[in-house]
């Protein structure tokens, strides 16, 4: 396999990755962004501990969802994730939020 090849294939691994978050994403509660993974859940428990110079970010999650091309199964029923870096958690709009048409 060449390098235009292995770039074609990447492409089209995320392409898919991402016309399946289209379709999964409304089944979640929940946006998470971690330094490497990108997750949806419907339920998120975040704890923080050790000191203030350098905290530890424990994140659980439920019935998650991971945005991983390489991933065989990218649904699992759960997820803990350590990290010294930052990590956002977003609670995702329900559905009829916005007025039809606004978008």
């Amino acid at each position: 396999m060449d390098a235009d090849e292995l770039d074609n294939f990447e492409a089209d691994r995320e392409y898919k990755l991402a016309q399946e978050y289209q379709d999964v994403v409304g089944m979640f509660r929940y946006a998470v962004e971690t330094e490497r993974r990108f997750y949806l859940a419907n339920e998120v428990a975040v704890r923080v501990t050790g000191d203030t110079a350098r905290p530890l970010i424990e994140v659980e999650m439920v019935d998650a969802w991971v945005w991983d091309m390489y991933r065989k199964t990218r649904f699992v029923p759960r997820v803990r994730v350590l990290s010294f870096k930052d990590v956002n958690v977003e609670e995702l709009p329900s559905e009829g939020v916005l007025p039809p048409g606004t978008i």
